[in-house]
């Protein structure tokens, strides 16, 4: 059986600062954030399975990728909570904002090496996390690829 890569694409509009940063990203900005999931596997070869065919339901890696992502972070302002940003993120959250305190700088980078962990975390123990990328921008993204980090 061949062994296929499957990819389901996320948005979400998320805020951050990078707290001792020397330029404009230390202050509260936010993006409109792509998230691109790939998995790999072998479709299913049962034929009385209803998922024939299938490496995973795109349905349900959506369910994954949207618990532990996306309606996590979207509209969320992020903050890492070992800076002073802390005092911001408190008070932005005593007037009732959405506020996640990560223990990580919030960058492209530390932040798709978090999603990895919780989106691999949850996947059946037959798909694997091939890859994600996370776009911060039009011409500016992230990758993490599980063969760079076996």
């Amino acid at each position: 059986m061949s062994t296929i890569r499957i990819t389901k694409q996320f948005s979400f509009e998320t805020g951050h600062a990078l707290y001792g940063y020397d330029g404009k990203c230390k202050n509260v900005h936010g993006h409109s954030y792509k998230l691109s999931v790939t998995v790999i596997g072998n479709p299913i070869t049962d034929t009385s399975n209803v998922k024939y065919g299938m490496v995973i339901d795109f349905g349900d890696l959506k369910k994954i990728v949207t618990e532990e992502i996306v309606d996590v972070f979207d509209h969320a302002t992020v903050f890492n909570k070992n800076t002073p940003h802390v005092e911001l993120a408190e008070e932005l959250a005593k007037r009732d904002h959405n506020v996640l305190l990560v223990d990580y700088q919030p960058t492209s980078e530390m932040m798709v090496i978090d999603f990895a962990k919780k989106i691999g975390d949850r996947l059946p123990e037959n798909i694997k996390l091939f890859s994600l990328r996370l776009q911060e921008t039009d011409s500016s993204y992230a990758e993490w690829f599980a063969s760079d980090n076996a």
